[in-house]
């Protein structure tokens, strides 16, 4: 397999190899039409109207060409068709060898270089300017080809540099997927490269916090399901010594939590592993909580709103509230259903002890017991972290505020329709 590094290096040096092949190209099939060849031409052709013609006294010849002598091109050189020499001002050119082109350089050792111009009457009109000769194309390519060697030797430093990180990204994933979540890899700069690094980085921290969520909520079931287990072990113990209806009692009460505990369990891994898109039933939040209110025994007062969003989920939301102030809130709940700020307000307020301030976020964790309370108090499950979970869900907000008789009040936000 070819290295990445590899292949961009070769694609920089393919470039290089491109462009003094376009540049020879261009140089070759520029011919008469470059500038300089331009410039020439003209200058034959202000001669060409200038010079007595080709019959007349070579010292006429001679003293025109003196009159067009210019600093920019001091030394001109004229001779006849048959290469006699009829005039020339500075030191005299060769003259050009048969067969060469009429307008063209003639490069010549011994800074004899000169620009051959066949006038149309036969005669070979040599012009130099003061300057070196005009550079033939080697030194071009030379050119290119130094151009070319740096860029080559800076290029190879900078993409295995590159490729460098991207060897470092790859790895950090086979790390990861061996097993090791707390692989992180070093996010320099800002391109793209950074950017998948920090990516990255944020899917590695999120997958260990997942993994580290599940093993603490696998470890807090196993601890409440083990204590009604008990309970039922130790209920049919008695039973089997002499049948007790308060035991039967128990036992079917035990399980009915348990059955209750494994469906919370179940509904919560449902919410954290799916990313389907909620059911938008059109519900009317009023009616569906006056059913909860009615099923738990306690009175509401609710101003009839629709919104939209998955029934079943909401039902739980709102059975899982009352659940819990029952549970933990003493023995008056008050509930009540409201529209404020544009959303529909539902508030469900207990005359119990209270939550401490320091407390109010961390009881929306699976399974969490309060500092200090007692084993038969048990901890507050996973129906306050379900409640979060369905409201996110929904686009909600929940949380826990002091209510007005002192007790812990529960604040669920939802969208209107």
């Amino acid at each position: 397999m070819r290295k990445l590094y590899f292949r961009i290096y070769m694609g920089v040096v393919a470039s290089l190899v491109l462009l003094a092949v376009l540049a020879a190209t261009f140089w070759h099939f520029q011919g008469k039409n470059s500038p300089q060849n331009q410039i020439f031409q003209t200058v034959r052709d202000v001669i060409v109207m200038a010079l007595p013609p080709a019959d007349a006294p070579p010292e006429l010849q001679q003293e025109v060409l003196e009159r067009l002598a210019r600093p920019a091109l001091p030394r001109l050189t004229l001779y006849s068709a048959n290469y006699r020499l009829l005039a020339h001002t500075g030191r005299r050119l060769l003259p050009p060898e048969p067969g060469v082109q009429e307008n063209e350089w003639l490069h010549r050792p011994g800074h004899q270089s000169a620009w051959v111009m066949q006038l149309p009457d036969g005669r070979w009109l040599l012009a130099q300017p003061p300057h070196e000769r005009p550079r033939p194309p080697l030194p071009i390519f030379m050119t290119l080809l130094l151009i070319g060697l740096v860029v080559a030797v800076v290029a190879y430093p900078m993409t295995r540099r590159m490729t460098k990180r991207l060897e470092s990204l790859k790895q950090a994933v086979e790390a990861l997927g061996d097993g090791d979540f707390r692989t992180r890899v070093e996010a320099k700069g800002c391109d793209e490269v950074a950017s998948l690094a920090a990516s990255f980085n944020h899917a590695a921290e999120r997958i260990e916090s997942l993994l580290q969520a599940h093993k603490q909520l696998l470890a807090n079931a196993s601890h409440e399901l083990r204590s009604p287990l008990t309970r039922i072990r130790l209920a049919l113990e008695m039973q089997a010594e002499r049948p007790v209806p308060e035991l039967q009692a128990e036992m079917k009460h035990n399980i009915a939590e348990l059955d209750q505990l494994i469906e919370e369990i179940l509904l919560a891994s449902r919410l954290d592993a799916s990313h389907e898109p909620l059911h938008a039933d059109d519900i009317d939040l009023a009616a569906l909580l006056a059913e909860e209110c009615a099923r738990s025994g306690v009175q509401c007062e609710a101003l009839p709103l629709n919104i939209k969003g998955d029934e079943r989920l909401l039902r739980r939301l709102l059975r899982n509230l009352l659940e819990n102030a029952k549970r933990h809130g003493g023995d008056a709940v008050q509930v009540s259903l409201t529209r404020d700020k544009g959303q529909a307000l539902v508030s469900v307020c207990d005359n119990g002890k209270g939550i401490a301030p320091e407390e109010r976020e961390r009881i929306f964790e699976p399974f969490y017991r309060p500092a200090g309370s007692r084993e038969k108090e048990g901890s507050y499950g996973l129906g306050l972290s379900l409640v979060r979970q369905i409201a996110e869900r929904h686009g909600a907000s929940v949380c826990c505020v002091q209510g007005a008789t002192g007790g812990a009040c529960f604040e669920v936000r939802l969208k209107l329709d």
